[in-house]
């Protein structure tokens, strides 16, 4: 009934599936506008207007407000560009998630802030951050970074998030080495899901990691994986779920061996007595690697030098015999000797004699 008396003010004939097409081309083109005239400036006046400074009955003044202000949340409220707010000198705080910002800027004078949250926004640039010493907590992901970079102030950097960037087709993410070295002595948690990695070299120097998320990445090589991870001593959690590498013969036994203290791997608890057996395996087979290496080098070099290896002669040598004694190749390994014998023959069964011959006879059990 509404969407016949809404086809009579429209003038036009109605019929349900006509009709409900125009209803659905008549919001996009009103949302698409509402979008554009709603974009918004993140100034001080708008926090007035929009925080609880106008619940408080203005007991106190907005600039008084202002730098009493420690958490400000402005997420999801179409903003495209920050204003000047220096006046709030002591924001520890700041959500801005899910807007329209696409640079960083204006935000030096929060010297204060530990926590900032502007992931789901068209940032293409990590930068302007370098006057936030006491940042413990970045989150950006959902942007369109593709260089991880302009992080080489932030000492106290504990948590980073820069999963699912929209990368161009083809791109992935890359590290700048002067970041990372930057945050090798504070980052504990890091999170570059869904980038296109195919290689983690970059974040070796990261030796204070606990947490790594990594999935839906393109990793692929498994010594790689071991090398890096083994270098980090503190790491707890890690999630590699989704990655080419997973498919991996022993690809869990191996991660397990490699980190010493690992307590979840792709969202599995790893149970300390599966641990303990992994471990005792790997040593065992390390174990027998060397010894096979040591014997294969033993045996290269009787087969390189048998003679002087069995039948050196001096005084000084304990196999020393006279010519007309029989020698002696010592057994090795519970092998039966080989003993040469030298005497001459005397005379076949027709009484002829017969040139003198070393016949080599095998003694020992069977």
């Amino acid at each position: 009934m509404v969407d016949k008396t809404i086809s009579r003010a429209y003038g036009v004939k109605y019929h349900p599936r006509a009709f409900q097409g125009v209803l659905q081309k008549r919001n996009l083109f009103c949302d698409i506008f509402a979008r554009q005239v709603i974009m918004v400036r993140l100034t001080v006046h708008l926090i007035a207007k929009s925080s609880n400074y106008s619940k408080t009955g203005r007991s106190e003044s907005l600039q008084q407000y202002l730098k009493k202000l420690t958490h400000l949340n402005f997420s999801n409220k179409s903003i495209e560009d920050i204003d000047d707010l220096s006046i709030c000198r002591n924001l520890t705080v700041l959500y801005l998630y899910d807007n329209q910002i696409s640079q960083i800027c204006n935000l030096g004078f929060a010297s204060n802030l530990t926590h900032l949250y502007m992931q789901n926004n068209n940032i293409s640039c990590i930068e302007n951050l370098s006057s936030l010493h006491n940042l413990s907590k970045l989150f950006l992901g959902g942007n369109s970074i593709t260089v991880v970079e302009g992080l080489e102030e932030l000492k106290n950097l504990k948590e980073l998030h820069v999963e699912g960037q929209k990368l161009p087709c083809g791109e992935k993410l890359v590290f700048d080495p002067r970041s990372i070295s930057s945050l090798s002595e504070a980052l504990c948690i890091l999170n570059i899901s869904k980038n296109n990695i195919d290689e983690i070299w970059d974040l070796a120097p990261l030796r204070k990691l606990s947490h790594l998320y990594a999935t839906d990445n393109q990793l692929r090589d498994m010594q790689e994986l071991e090398t890096v991870f083994s270098q980090w001593s503190q790491l707890r959690l890690l999630d590699l779920n989704r990655n080419p590498v997973c498919h991996k013969p022993k690809y869990r036994d191996r991660l397990i061996t490699a980190c010493k203290i690992l307590e979840d791997l792709d969202g599995k608890q790893i149970n300390e007595l599966s641990r303990q057996f992994l471990l005792n395996w790997k040593a065992s087979k390390d174990a027998k690697k060397k010894l096979d290496s040591l014997d294969s080098e033993d045996i290269k070099e009787q087969i390189t030098n048998p003679r002087t290896a069995d039948f050196r002669v001096g005084p000084q040598h304990p196999f020393t015999h006279d010519r007309s004694s029989s020698l002696s190749k010592p057994s090795e390994y519970g092998k039966p000797g080989v003993t040469y014998r030298t005497d001459r023959v005397q005379g076949d069964s027709r009484g002829r004699r017969s040139r003198g011959i070393n016949i080599s006879v095998r003694t020992g059990r069977l």
